[in-house]
């Protein structure tokens, strides 16, 4: 049996349907995007987000009500809804666990529902982000064992890395190359045909699956390597008295300085992804030194801007344990609702160590959300009498905020005004002022 076995028409006739298995902020819009040319089955295995789903409402808060609008899917939970698909694109996630190891759980269990609906002339495509054979050493004995079914006679496989920005509405599934790959010749022309419906920008056909795989990480990885760079000049500087965003402005004025700021990294993306490649390469028998030197960089930066924060409350005069300080912002990045692997928690854990009393607010996140991955939640508006504020996130909503607004907050109108992101320079005149 050859790829070509897989009819593109089935799929374009509606005989034939597509399904997208896991719904997340990546699965979402890829499945609601092939929904407006093809017959979609959306599954992920959380029933109250299916719920969501087949109320127009986006469990991710990325996308609104309009996008669901004119689409042929069906959102489900039901295995059984599997077996009228013939193209499976799998886009679960692939976090790490507490000892920084790929946790490839949740993708293989993901391998496991597709291989049982599995059938001759079926292709697979995985979208999670993964190290360099992951694919056919881990996914590919799974669809072959549970199926019974022979890999690359009775079904193929393909790997198309996800390259959606959460927050991001301009660099989106349409405009932005896909890269493919497939597991033959006829494969790789099957997944790229069936991308290129939806994707406006086009694709690169990449020459194998390691390849695919192997260009999905190290995107993240080099973001995570140079932003690590600037965190420790951002430490750097500090010490010598300097602010690191003058430093950046006057040295982006020269064409190739590559344009980066400090900050907390954390996601699922950057401060995910690195782990998984090192943790290959330490298979292979090389210990990465400038990836775990960058990752232990960017890990660390919640901590350090705690204790930056405790030492100008100290310096202040306070007594520490008394001390109360006000986080704004506790999501992994600005303008989104997703608060896993947010380093922001790191500053939280670090002040409460010093016994410090710690308030939470953030206009995106959700305080059950919180107290369910934290053990902390949010307070709906700021109290007053805080001795320090510490401005984590740059989300919309602050940037039009200004110092008497903060004043309004601090005990007696003075105190300690962190800003991580340095969203307010040269705004801040009265405060003690920090900022990364």
């Amino acid at each position: 049996m050859t790829m070509s076995n897989l009819n593109i028409e089935q799929l374009l006739s509606k005989q034939e349907s597509l399904a997208v298995i896991g719904l997340g902020y990546v699965g979402l819009p890829i499945a609601l995007a092939f929904a407006r040319k093809l017959k979609v089955v959306g599954f992920d295995i959380n029933a109250d987000r299916i719920a969501l789903m087949n109320r127009g409402i986006d469990p991710s808060n990325e996308l609104d009500s309009e996008a669901f609008e004119g689409c042929d899917i069906t959102f489900t939970h039901q295995l059984s809804d599997l077996d009228s698909v013939s193209f499976y694109i799998v886009a679960v996630p692939t976090p790490i666990d507490d000892s920084n190891l790929p946790d490839l759980k949740p993708l293989l269990s993901a391998t496991e529902s597709v291989a049982k609906s599995l059938k001759k002339g079926d292709c697979v495509v995985f979208e999670s982000t993964v190290y360099p054979g992951c694919t056919e050493e881990d996914c590919i004995p799974i669809l072959e064992k549970v199926s019974g079914l022979k890999y690359n006679e009775d079904f193929f496989v393909g790997y198309s890395p996800e390259r959606i920005n959460p927050g991001d509405k301009v660099h989106t599934l349409q405009n932005v190359v896909k890269v493919v790959s497939g597991s033959t010749p006829e494969a790789l022309e099957a997944v790229a045909q069936v991308y290129e419906m939806v994707v406006d920008a086009g694709v690169h056909r990449a020459p194998t699956i390691k390849v695919a795989e192997a260009a999905k990480i190290i995107e993240n990885t080099q973001r995570d390597v140079n932003i690590a760079l600037i965190n420790e000049l951002s430490i750097i500087f500090n010490k010598l008295n300097i602010n690191t965003y003058d430093v950046l402005e006057a040295a982006g004025t020269k064409w190739n300085f590559l344009k980066f700021s400090p900050g907390l990294v954390g996601g699922h993306c950057i401060g995910v992804d690195p782990y998984y490649l090192t943790h290959r390469a330490q298979q292979a028998g090389y210990h990465s030194k400038v990836i775990t030197s960058g990752r232990y960089v960017n890990d660390s930066m919640g901590f350090y801007i705690a204790k930056q924060a405790v030492k100008r409350v100290i310096a202040q005069g306070k007594i520490i344990q008394e001390a109360r300080a006000l986080i704004m912002g506790t999501t992994f990045k600005e303008d989104v609702s997703d608060i896993r692997n947010s380093k922001v928690i790191d500053i939280v854990n670090e002040l409460k160590s010093f016994q410090m009393s710690v308030d939470l607010v953030d206009p995106h996140a959700s305080s059950e959300e919180m107290m369910h991955e934290y053990g902390v939640g949010l307070i709906e508006q700021p109290g007053t009498q805080y001795d320090a504020i510490i401005v984590a996130v740059n989300h919309r909503e602050y940037a039009a905020l200004d110092e008497p607004y903060f004043k309004g907050l601090l005990k007696d109108g003075q105190g300690v005004f962190i800003d991580v992101k340095g969203i307010y320079k040269g705004k801040i005149n009265s405060l003690v002022y920090w900022s990364l």
